[in-house]
C-alpha cells in the first residue's frame, strides 16, 4: 500500500484490522475478512464481522437510543443532518477516493455519490419543519379530524455493493428527522467505506451530545446478520437494496411478522431511440448510460430500442464511441470505465454473453476481460438480438448492452415493458405525440420515465424506485419520507357530548 492510500484510510478512520459494529462503541469478534481493491488486487484493510451475541448488543442499544431520540424536535434533528452533511462536504474528495478504491467506480462518479450524500442531507433538512399532517372536516357537529406523523422506530438499511456510501445517506438522512434510527448492515464487498461513514455520524451525534447508537452498524453476512435484522420485530422497517431473489427473501422474512419494507431490486433500464429525436443526444444517453459505473447500476441501460430506419447509422456510431472508451484505473481523470467490483462479477459477465451467443444473438464487439494483473477489467459488450430475446429478460450486473430495432412506437413500448423489472426507462424523441404516450398510462410502465436523457442521473428530490420485481418500494425524495412515519388519525370532540359517526345513536 502507498503512502498516499495509506494517509486515505488514517483520516477516515480505518485501520488494518477495523471491528465491525458499533452502538456508541466498537465491537466484533466474529469472523474476519480482508477487502481487496478491484483496482489492483491490493488488500485495504480487514474488518472482523459482528456475531449473533454482537448483533443483539447493538441492536438492543439502536433500539433503546430510538425512546429518547423520538422526542426531540424534528426541527432539531435536522440539525444533526444538516451537521452531518457538512461532515460530508469537509470529507467529500477523501471519501468519494475511497468509495473509487473500495468498489470501482471513476472518482468522478465516486464524488457524484458524495454529492448525492450531501444533497439529501440538504433535502432532509428542509423536511424537517414540512413534515405535515392535514386537517379533515368532520361530520360530527364540534368535532375535528386530523392526521399527524409520528416516528416509526429503528429502520434497518441493508445496502449494496455499487452505491456503497449513497443509499445509506438516503435511507438515513430522511430516517433521521423523522425520529427513527438506523442500524446498517453494508454489502460484505463494500464493509469499509461503511465504517467510514459511521464514524463520520458518530463525530456529529456526540457532538451533539446524542446517543451515538442512533446510527449504529453491524457488518456480516447476509445470510446471517441481515437475516436478524429481516426476522426481529425491533426492526420497524427494513429498506433493502439488491438482487431480486435476495428481496423476495426479505420480503417473506419481514412481511412474516407485519414489519414495513422498502425494496429495491433488480433493473433492465431501455431507452427508445426514435427516428424524430436527436441522435447526438441518444448517443450520449445511451454510452454514459451503459458504462457509466462499468454498467453495476440498477438504473444502468441494458436494452436499446432503436428504429428501424435509424437503426445501422446509429449502431455504427456508438460501436465508434465504444472503440474509444478509456478504461484503466478509474483514479485518473481521463478513463470513463474502471472495473468491476470483482473476479466473481467478471465471470459472471463472460457467462452471459456465451449464453446470449447459444441465444441467437450476435456479438457486435467487447465482452472481453482485460489483461491486468489483480485488477477485474473488462470492455464492454454491444450485441444485437431480437425482441423476446430470453437473456434481455435478465439483468447482468455488467457493461453488456442489447441493441433492438421496432416499426412503431407502440411495438417500441410493447418491447420495452416486456421484461419482469420496472426501474428506468427514457426515450429519446421531440415529438409531442410520441413522448406524451411513452409518459401516459399507456407508455413505460417502469417507477422512472424519462424524455430525452437516458435511464441513469437520479434526482434525491424525486422519490426513487420501481414496479414489478424491481419491488415497489420509494426512497429518497417527493413524500417518500412518509414510509418511515407512522400515520395516526384523530378525532377531536369539543362538543361537550358524545356524537357517534355514521347517524348511530345509543340510547341509555
Amino acid at each position: 500500500m502507498n503512502d498516499h492510500t495509506a494517509h486515505l484510510l488514517e483520516r477516515l478512520g480505518i485501520s488494518q484490522r477495523n471491528p465491525g459494529g458499533f452502538h456508541g462503541e466498537w465491537l466484533g469478534s466474529g469472523s474476519r475478512q480482508q477487502v481487496i481493491s478491484p483496482l489492483d488486487g491490493e488488500v485495504l484493510a480487514a474488518v472482523t464481522n459482528v456475531d449473533r451475541a454482537e448483533f443483539e448488543q447493538v441492536l438492543a442499544r439502536c433500539h433503546g437510543a430510538f425512546a429518547s431520540w423520538k422526542l426531540v424536535p424534528a426541527p432539531k434533528r435536522g440539525e444533526v443532518v444538516k451537521e452531518l452533511g457538512d461532515e460530508l462536504r469537509r470529507n467529500k474528495e477523501a471519501l468519494a477516493e475511497l468509495v473509487t478504491l473500495e468498489m470501482g467506480k471513476t472518482l468522478r462518479e465516486g464524488l457524484g455519490e458524495v454529492q448525492e450524500m450531501i444533497d439529501i442531507c440538504d433535502f432532509a433538512v428542509g423536511l424537517s419543519r414540512q413534515l405535515y399532517g392535514r386537517t379533515m372536516p368532520s361530520e360530527r357537529r364540534m368535532h375535528r379530524l386530523q392526521e399527524q406523523w409520528q416516528p416509526l422506530g429503528v429502520v434497518g438499511v441493508i445496502t449494496a455493493f455499487n452505491f456503497p456510501v449513497a443509499v445509506w445517506a438516503w435511507n438515513t438522512a430522511i430516517a433521521l428527522v423523522c425520529g427513527d434510527t438506523v442500524l446498517w448492515k453494508p454489502s460484505s464487498r463494500t464493509p469499509i467505506t461503511a465504517l467510514a461513514c459511521t464514524r463520520l455520524a458518530e463525530r456529529v451525534l456526540r457532538k451533539f451530545g446524542y446517543d451515538p447508537a442512533i446510527c449504529s452498524l453491524t457488518i456480516g453476512k447476509g445470510s446471517e446478520i441481515g437475516d436478524l435484522i429481516n426476522t426481529d420485530p425491533r426492526v420497524a422497517l427494513v429498506s433493502y437494496t439488491g438482487s431480486v431473489p435476495g428481496g423476495r427473501h426479505v420480503g417473506r422474512l419481514v412481511q412474516e411478522r407485519f414489519g414495513r419494507h422498502i425494496l429495491e431490486l433488480g433493473g433492465n433500464g431501455a431507452v427508445i431511440v426514435s427516428q424524430k429525436g436527436d441522435l447526438k443526444t441518444a448517443l450520449d444517453a445511451v454510452y454514459f448510460g451503459a458504462i457509466g459505473t462499468s454498467g453495476q447500476r440498477c438504473t444502468s441501460t441494458r436494452r436499446v430500442i432503436i428504429h428501424e430506419s435509424i437503426f445501422d447509422t446509429f449502431v455504427a456510431q456508438l460501436q465508434a464511441l465504444y472503440a474509444r472508451t478509456p478504461i484503466g484505473d478509474p483514479r485518473d481523470a481521463a478513463i470513463l470505465m474502471g472495473p468491476l467490483v470483482d473476479a466473481g462479477a467478471v465471470a459472471t459477465m463472460l457467462e452471459a454473453i456465451e449464453t446470449i451467443k447459444a441465444q441467437g444473438g450476435r456479438i457486435l464487439m467487447g465482452g472481453e476481460r482485460l489483461p491486468n494483473p489483480g485488477g477485474c477489467y473488462v470492455t464492454p459488450c454491444l450485441a444485437e438480438v431480437a425482441a423476446g430475446l430470453p437473456m434481455t429478460r435478465e439483468e447482468t450486473f455488467a457493461p453488456v448492452l442489447y441493441l433492438t430495432p421496432y416499426r412503431t412506437i407502440e411495438e417500441a413500448i410493447a418491447i420495452q415493458n416486456d421484461v419482469p423489472q420496472g426501474l428506468s426507462s427514457a426515450i429519446i424523441s421531440d415529438d409531442l405525440l410520441e413522448t406524451e404516450l411513452f409518459l401516459s398510462a399507456a407508455g413505460s410502465d417502469c417507477g422512472i420515465a424519462n424524455v430525452n436523457t437516458g435511464t441513469s442521473g437520479a434526482e434525491i428530490g424525486g422519490a426513487f424506485g420501481g414496479e414489478k420485481e424491481t419491488g415497489g418500494g420509494r426512497e429518497s425524495g417527493s413524500d417518500a419520507w412518509k414510509v418511515y412515519m407512522r400515520r395516526q388519525t384523530s378525532a377531536i370532540n369539543f362538543s361537550g357530548g358524545v356524537e357517534l359517526a355514521q347517524g348511530i345513536t345509543l340510547e341509555l
